[in-house]
């Protein structure tokens, strides 16, 4: 189903109706979504580490730290992307 909205949505831009704006959410989202389910997991297993070691619960919680910074980074980094493809700064992503 995913690879059917995707071909759907490159070929668009050749019939003249573009759906860059709607690809281009649909990915915003899908960020998102999974940010939240990769920060949820790491704090997840922080929890579940901190409560089997509590003299190790310093570089545990350092350890995640450092990781849900990672997925903020990388979720920002797809929410840039798919505003500059729905704003258009991006035209020569879809074949013509």
């Amino acid at each position: 189903m995913l690879s059917t909205l995707l071909t759907l949505l490159a070929q668009a831009g050749t019939a003249g109706t573009s759906f860059m704006g709607l690809g281009a959410g649909i990915g915003a989202g899908l960020a998102v979504i999974g940010a939240g389910i990769g920060i949820g997991g790491i704090g997840k297993a922080a929890g579940e580490g901190i409560a089997r070691q509590p003299e190790a619960s310093e570089d545990i919680r350092g350890n995640a730290l450092i990781l849900s910074a990672l997925i903020e980074g990388v979720t920002l980094f797809a929410i840039v992307v798919a505003l500059l493809l729905s704003l258009g700064a991006a035209d020569f992503y879809v074949p013509k």
